[in-house]
């Protein structure tokens, strides 16, 4: 297979850990027999310094081309002070709606050899926590109209967002909770506030109406308070979660959170066709770029996750993963997740590590 990738190392440890993540990738081109062309791009606050904005015209037409684009991280302190228009994080929002990213799919996976780093009770994580949280990324109450701030009549600041969904938003995201559920455990939990909203009441509606289409996966649903509750208390009991905009910023954070260990966990956002965008979900850790200290697993795990979802190349997938467990479960550690009693390794080591594992 060719595989045309968009690289976008982006701020701060970008470069690094996607520099370690193209190794991996490439060591599986040459094992089972790929092509990988590489095209690279500007994003952020290193877009900004070029070119005055964070999300170029040619940084789109690049990740267009391609069949899927890897993305480092993106902003730091040196971006804060800017106007809010043109900070970094809206170069990441830019290129979401134009690939149309609705879909983002969030693994939070505690791997054995890293239960100690939870902050969960070791009973809970005896149980094991592999979650795949699917967040309705382009609808919502981050987008819907109208919103803003005035003043009413007496003279009091007023703001105000509204939360719409439409059906055919709700359908998609749904059908893409639904078949991720069907390549894992066939449990999808969607999550709403039916009791209360309107918005979540047709949520409801709309995915028991999809539901109909995948009669082999359970469907259950839960009140998103009562999910934020059951995430730290049982983990283990979910499989897939299906929610929206506002609801999944919170939940997949909440399920990140509960590993311990950011610097593991990978991301995708995904459209109903053209290139998705895999990324690590930790942020670009200015105070350690360029010293070699940071983690690329979940950057090399991003690759898993392009290589299964975006390229249908699940046993390359499976590699990787397995490579880096296989280095966890040697000892290797970066310095956020380490341990006493295990090597520290630096972002190119780690990197070699993990390599020297793959089949």
């Amino acid at each position: 297979m060719r595989i045309r990738l968009c690289l976008i190392p982006g701020d701060g440890i970008g470069p690094e850990i996607v520099n370690q993540a193209v190794k991996v990738l490439d060591k599986i081109a040459a094992t089972y027999g790929h092509e990988v062309e590489y095209t690279e791009a500007l994003l952020g606050g290193v877009a900004i310094d070029a070119t005055g904005s964070p999300l170029p015209d040619e940084t789109v037409e690049k990740c267009k081309a391609a069949d899927a684009v890897l993305l480092g991280a993106v902003g730091g302190p040196k971006w804060d002070n800017i106007e809010k228009a043109i900070r970094p994080e809206r170069g990441l929002l830019g290129i979401r709606k134009a690939l149309g990213l609705f879909a983002n799919l969030r693994p939070a996976t505690l791997f054995p050899e890293l239960a100690g780093a939870s902050f969960l009770r070791p009973d809970i994580t005896a149980k094991g926590l592999d979650v795949m949280v699917i967040r309705e990324l382009t609808g919502g109450i981050y987008f819907g109209e109208p919103k803003g701030e005035d003043t009413t009549e007496s003279g009091e600041r007023r703001a105000f967002n509204t939360m719409v969904y439409r059906e055919s938003e709700i359908e998609r995201i749904a059908r893409v909770g639904f078949e991720t559920a069907r390549r894992r455990g066939n449990r999808l939990t969607s999550v709403d506030k039916a009791n209360v909203l309107d918005v979540s009441q047709l949520w409801r509606e709309v995915v028991v109406e999809v539901a109909k289409d995948y009669p082999d996966v359970e469907l259950d649903h839960m009140y998103v308070d009562n999910a934020a509750m059951q995430l730290v208390r049982d983990p283990s009991q979910f499989d897939v979660i299906v929610t929206g905009n506002l609801f999944g910023d919170i939940l997949s954070d909440e399920a990140a959170a509960i590993t311990g260990s950011l610097g593991m966990l990978p991301s995708a956002s995904v459209g109903e066709s053209g290139p998705g965008l895999y990324e690590p979900i930790h942020g670009s850790a200015p105070d350690i770029a360029g010293q070699d200290k940071a983690n690329p697993l979940a950057t090399i795990l991003s690759v898993a996750m392009m290589l299964r979802h975006s390229l249908d190349l699940p046993d390359e997938a499976a590699a990787i993963e397995k490579a880096v467990q296989k280095t966890l479960q040697d000892g290797f550690r970066t310095g956020d997740i380490m341990e006493e009693g295990k090597r520290l390794l630096g972002c190119k080591a780690m990197g070699e590590a993990v390599l020297e594992r793959m089949a």
